[in-house]
């Protein structure tokens, strides 16, 4: 085996120190890779079998006290040793040390750091635009396999997350909720589906399943840019095109180029220097691409995400325009039922539901009896039928009424119960654009008239509330309705 020089484990006191370590053993375990495989295209076959282990934190207790803080993460649930691998120090650096921070507040303990024993699988390790397929000859790439770790998908499970993983008798407990692998694999999959690097997303996600709101958020990310005085400092767009604030005297990374066609789920970025700022994801139509977006994103630990959509109204009382809050949600989306069974509930966060309330009258400047006729707040239902109307009558709509639901999509189950399941505060804001139970469908005429006049109030709205989730403070956001009995440490 051929591994880079090992080094010893150690202890320390200092989040900084502990995070350079972090650094130093990743970086010495990517070099390491990257070196042996040019070695290998240029046709110097290794002696034996090539591997770089992840780094990994470990911090071990002896008390049953717990933590005293009012926060739901930071600390662990009992007495034990725990651990996790980790990746990405540059992208995850100020993440990892406030984690590391917490632990040291309050257990009083050291945290150890040192080479794991899971490999660091080669595709991993490549840099930004490396692609060695097409200089490999077919003998080459099958002496991959042989010769260096490729991605296990046996390390990269959500059991943590789902709460079904059980460690071994004398194998350390979990310290966060994904592994090393597991988080690589993700940003992987996020470069390809949105068409930016994981670096420019940011703590406060919008998604959307309309490019009539992408193509005003990007009208506002070139408006903020204009202004030298706007909170956010850079607009990122796929292709990681970036467009620096009007007189910013720093970068933000290389500019990109546009791609000759947009990503399946092209994401873009209103960047802040502490990440702070929003990012909006057009994530298309239907349960699947809510579940694989969310899946993906969840690894960043993102501090809110919030769902701007269109759905059905199923009440009379309702006008085409209407929004709705939902405080509920009837799953029957169905790509959620193996990770997180349908007897679990998937509760209204108060924290998200009173700031996009409160973004509702801001943005409207109506209150009391008058917001309330141009919002209802109440249960949403996601299908994975788009064409639920044509089943034989009455199917889907005596479930609808016997839940109380008063809106239909296919999306926001899929978000809210994703959050959930990933800890990550979730919230819905949805706009009614067709009543299909009351004869009212989408015709081109009503649709074009809907959509110039909600699309940038709608927007303006999402925006505002996670301003407001912003101001409130991370640690009144992240609520303990999200954690389960024996939680990890890591928010």
């Amino acid at each position: 085996m051929i591994e880079p020089l090992l080094v010893p484990r150690e202890s320390f006191d200092d989040p900084d120190a502990a995070v350079e370590r972090v650094r130093q053993i990743y970086h010495a375990g990517v070099d390491h890779l990257r070196q042996h495989l040019h070695d290998f295209v240029a046709g110097h076959t290794p002696a034996s079998h090539v591997r770089a282990c992840y780094p990994s934190v470990r911090v071990h207790t002896d008390t049953v006290a717990r933590a005293d803080s009012v926060s739901s993460y930071g600390f662990v649930a009992g007495p034990g040793t725990f651990e996790t691998t980790l990746t990405r120090p540059e992208l995850f650096a100020d993440y990892y040390r406030e984690q590391f921070r917490l632990l040291m507040q309050h257990h009083g303990v050291k945290i150890e750091v040192g080479v794991s024993r899971e490999p660091m699988p080669l595709h991993f390790s490549f840099a930004e635009h490396d692609h060695v397929e097409g200089t490999l000859t077919s003998e080459q790439r099958l002496q991959l396999r042989d010769l260096f770790d490729l991605p296990n998908l046996a390390a990269m499970d959500d059991g943590i997350a789902n709460g079904t993983h059980e460690p071994g008798p004398a194998d350390p407990l979990p310290l966060a909720l994904f592994t090393a692998p597991r988080v690589d694999y993700s940003l992987h999959r996020l470069r390809h589906y949105t068409g930016t690097a994981p670096d420019h997303f940011q703590n406060f996600v919008l998604f959307t399943n309309y490019q009539f709101y992408i193509d005003e958020f990007i009208a506002l990310g070139h408006r903020e840019m204009a202004r030298d005085d706007s909170v956010y400092d850079a607009f990122v767009e796929p292709g990681n095109v970036v467009t620096m604030r009007a007189g910013a005297t720093h970068s933000v990374g290389p500019i990109g180029s546009a791609p000759p066609r947009l990503p399946q789920m092209p994401a873009y970025h209103l960047r802040r220097p502490d990440n702070s700022g929003i990012t909006m994801v057009n994530i298309g139509v239907g349960p699947s691409n809510a579940k694989n977006i969310s899946d993906h994103i969840a690894v960043l630990r993102p501090h809110a995400w919030i769902m701007l959509g269109h759905c059905a109204g199923l009440r009379t009382t309702q006008q085409l325009g209407d929004y709705v809050l939902a405080h509920g949600y009837v799953r029957e989306d169905h790509v959620l039922d193996e990770e997180l069974p349908l007897w679990v509930p998937i509760p209204p966060l108060a924290e998200v539901q009173v700031a996009i309330e409160q973004a509702v009258a801001d943005i409207t400047q109506l209150s009391g009896i008058d917001l309330k006729r141009v919002m209802r707040t109440g249960t949403v239902a996601s299908t994975d039928n788009r064409n639920w109307e044509l089943l034989p009558h009455p199917g889907p709509e005596r479930r609808f009424s016997q839940s109380r639901a008063i809106a239909l999509d296919m999306e926001s189950a899929t978000i809210a119960a994703n959050g959930f399941r990933f800890r990550v505060p979730y919230g819905t804001l949805l706009c009614v654009s067709d009543k299909p139970l009351h004869g009212e469908i989408k015709l081109p005429g009503m649709a074009n008239h809907f959509y110039r006049e909600r699309v940038e109030q709608h927007l303006r709205i999402g925006i505002r509330a996670l301003e407001l989730l912003r101001g409130s403070g991370v640690d009144k956001l992240h609520s303990r309705k999200l954690r389960g009995f024996a939680e990890v440490a890591f928010q």
